[in-house]
């Protein structure tokens, strides 16, 4: 399947980079070339810093809320009116399977956009503080939302639409001026908003979209550069920390959604424990989300019970993915041959450290020439070992015995990251005490959904820095004045 070649958006023009460049977009699915996209240079992205710098500083966008609401409505609509385009973009250019289309990859995020909308009728612009007397006389306060300013906006491949509605909608309510660097992997996902945002008629300069093969020299241009004032990235832990290396020297502000290794721990008493031990197959979008739960905790006293279900789930999984045209699958390629090759080399790390697998383990070649690696598990896994605690970003699951409750809350403690996690039990007092004493920004407890729309999402330790979702993710993108008058 061929999909119309992606473009820049800069400064309200849709166009080619300014060298002619492109690159080929590459489909998980079959490793052949679905489109050619834009291949931006410095000198493009130059132009996309100045033009969002123009905008904020030159322009009523920072201080007109009607007209911010009136182009995002236009722009949502037409995001839902396209709902088809991108859920073939999803699947062909993401590598989702369709069961995973229909929900985080396209459904969920279009369903979004009037949630978001609702929060940002929410939002208090100026508050009153009252008189308060001091030494140089009565003051009146007040208190002052206003936009951040200019926003880069750096997403990543896994779930593209998902987390660009995430970041851009919000930025741009809130006034700011924004310019999007999509991951090289999925281009077009993000060249979409450019195309729709010149037909809602979005001023010049407010959004801009540039995609560049390179992920870096684009990249370092919008941490570095002063003009920019925030940097809001969701990616690797390790590209995290170069950028806010790299935005020191401006002070630049940063939101950084970044990884995880968040554990699922069943009780001893979890009424359906075959159920809840099977729930730790790490197979939807196969293991690539920053959010997956991919340390299944169990309870030794329960544990060869739990391997027993394991392998069992697994050896019946053999033909519920891999199908690109089956309707309910969930699990399909990872996004490309270097991601397979990290997915394995974790593989053959967790081989030499001594856990056993019991499933998987290898590039699933019967599948396709597409980038398939099999559904993973490794038992009699210790938390000192490397798939215990590196993000894999794969499908590759681990699981570790616990004596306790206790001995369940330090395992799941000894991270480096906190983004996620679950409890169950049958007791659902047990499992909220556990919960309450997991170091991490989100948490379920008996399959409770932490993450939505209106529920700030972000992380703790290396996780990340900041919140995303919520009227904490539009506070990312506002700065708070303080007003005093004298009376």
């Amino acid at each position: 399947m061929m999909f119309p070649d992606g473009k820049l958006y800069i400064n309200g023009k849709l166009r080619d980079a300014e060298n002619g460049a492109r690159y080929e977009d590459i489909s998980p699915w079959t490793g052949e070339v679905i489109a050619l996209a834009a291949d931006a240079s410095a000198a493009d992205m130059e132009e996309a810093i100045a033009a969002a710098r123009k905008a904020f500083d030159e322009t009523d966008w920072p201080t007109n809320r009607t007209l911010r609401r009136e182009l995002v409505v236009k722009l949502g609509d037409k995001l839902k009116a396209s709902k088809d385009r991108l859920m073939a973009l999803a699947q062909h250019e993401v590598g989702a399977a369709k069961g995973f289309v229909a929900g985080p990859q396209v459904g969920s995020p279009l369903s979004y956009i009037d949630d978001l909308l609702k929060i940002f009728d929410e939002i208090e612009w100026e508050k009153p503080m009252g008189d308060r007397p001091g030494w140089v006389g009565t003051s009146r306060r007040t208190l002052v939302k206003e936009a951040a300013g200019v926003v880069g906006v750096i997403t990543p491949w896994n779930v593209p639409l998902y987390i660009t509605v995430g970041k851009v909608i919000p930025a741009l309510l809130a006034g700011c001026t924004v310019i999007v660097k999509p991951a090289p992997d999925t281009p077009l996902m993000s060249a979409i908003w450019g195309e729709l945002a010149a037909e809602a008629g979005f001023p010049p300069g407010v959004l801009n979209v540039v995609t560049a093969a390179d992920p870096v020299v684009t990249g370092e241009m919008l941490v570095t550069d002063k003009r920019v004032d925030l940097i809001s990235f969701t990616g690797s832990t390790g590209v995290g920390k170069r950028i806010m290396e790299k935005g020191a020297p401006t002070l630049k502000r940063l939101f950084l959604e970044l990884g995880g290794k968040s554990a699922l721990i069943v009780l001893d008493d979890a009424p359906n424990f075959a159920q809840a031990v099977a729930m730790g197959m790490v197979t939807p979008h196969a293991g690539q989300g920053c959010a997956t739960l991919t340390r299944l905790l169990v309870p030794r006293s329960r544990y060869d019970e739990a391997v027993g279900v394991l392998q069992a789930a697994y050896a019946g999984y053999g033909d519920k993915w891999g199908d690109p045209d089956a309707p309910g699958q969930m699990m399909g390629p990872l996004i490309s041959a270097r991601q397979r090759e990290r997915v394995l080399g974790y593989i053959e790390a967790g081989k030499a450290e001594g856990a056993r697998l019991i499933a998987g383990g290898k590039a699933a070649a019967d599948k396709g020439a597409g980038f398939f690696v099999e559904p993973t598990c490794f038992v009699d896994v210790t938390n000192d070992m490397k798939i215990a605690r590196e993000e894999i970003f794969g499908p590759v699951a681990v699981v570790i015995p616990f004596e306790d409750d206790e001995d369940a809350i330090r395992i799941a403690n000894d991270s480096d990251y906190g983004l996620s996690g679950m409890v169950l039990s049958g007791d659902t007092e047990r499992a909220m005490r556990i919960a309450r004493r997991i170091r991490t920004g989100t948490i379920g407890v008996n399959f409770g959904a932490s993450i939505s729309v209106d529920l700030p999402f972000g992380g703790y330790k290396q996780s990340g820095i900041g919140k995303e979702w919520g009227m904490e993710g539009f506070d990312e993108y506002l700065e708070t004045k303080a007003i005093a008058l004298g009376v």
